[in-house]
């Protein structure tokens, strides 16, 4: 038995083993071909050290585009929709888990609707709404559609409704509102939800593409995900230049998930036993 058991996990070791070298494999080539010259990064058969580390990619990045501004642009928008999407999320989800309303579960269910429709179906009515604002090439239009969230909701709502109702029973007979009751009691206690929220919203609205080349045209007003794209040459790439700027633009989310690694998979593996 234990023989047998033994073998099973060499079995779960080799098979999460070549998992990480598979999803490792990407990150790895895109920054040994930042190193690269282009006649490296193009060659046949493939080169995969190249002679000599060129870190004068990670230079070029800021000459051939305004990617200081990009980067900006980027944690400008990535802040203000993760912490306005927290709030709003988190306080909708209070109001849906722990307050008793007229049509709560109608409201909540059509919520719930706007996670089946694919997201190309919002596109065209959020670029109409941003240009009738007279936001069309601006930094706010890059982070208003993204300011509240129905899956962040229903996240943070099945954290509120696992909290025990002693709680809040305890909470009201010391003379507290509702207002007081979230902030004071219930919204410190769903940490780990606030947590898993933040960096799902924050991973999103970092890598977004399709929406910042949409609403904006003018390289200064661009995010990193798109901005990249004028790397992209119509009949040559420099993919040393390209792959160079893709890892600057990675490296935030690797530092913070490094950090934050034991809250997001607490925050994730609770949400999942919850719901």
């Amino acid at each position: 038995m234990k023989r047998k058991k033994n073998g099973s996990h060499v079995i779960v070791f080799i098979i999460l083993a070549l998992c990480m070298v598979v999803t490792l494999l990407p990150f790895i080539w895109m920054v040994l071909t930042s190193l690269k010259t282009q006649s490296e990064a193009v060659t046949i058969p493939l080169q995969i050290l190249p002679n000599k580390l060129l870190f004068s990619n990670y230079v070029s990045v800021f000459k051939k585009i305004p990617f200081a501004k990009m980067y900006l642009n980027t944690i400008i928008s990535t802040a203000v929709v993760v912490s306005v999407q927290v709030i709003l999320c988190s306080m909708a989800a209070y109001a849906f888990g722990r307050i008793k309303f007229p049509g709560r579960n109608a409201i909540f269910g059509a919520l719930l609707a706007v996670l089946m429709v694919p997201y190309s179906f919002f596109i065209l009515p959020q670029y109409l709404m941003i240009q009738k604002m007279g936001l069309l090439n601006t930094i706010p239009a890059l982070f208003i559609p993204g300011l509240f969230s129905a899956f962040g909701t229903f996240l943070m709502r099945q954290f509120f409704m696992a909290l025990p109702n002693d709680l809040e029973d305890a909470a009201r007979i010391d003379g507290c509102n509702h207002f007081m009751i979230f902030t004071k009691i219930m919204f410190p206690l769903v940490k780990p939800g606030v947590v898993a929220l933040a960096i799902l919203t924050l991973r999103s609205a970092w890598n977004d593409l399709m929406w910042p080349m949409i609403v904006n045209t003018s390289p200064e007003k661009m995010t990193l995900s798109a901005g990249l794209s004028f790397l992209q040459g119509q009949y040559s790439t420099d993919y040393p230049i390209m792959m160079a700027g893709a890892v600057l633009a990675v490296l935030p989310l690797l530092v913070l998930f490094a950090v934050f690694q034991k809250q997001f998979i607490e925050g994730i593996a609770l949400q999942g036993i919850k719901g």
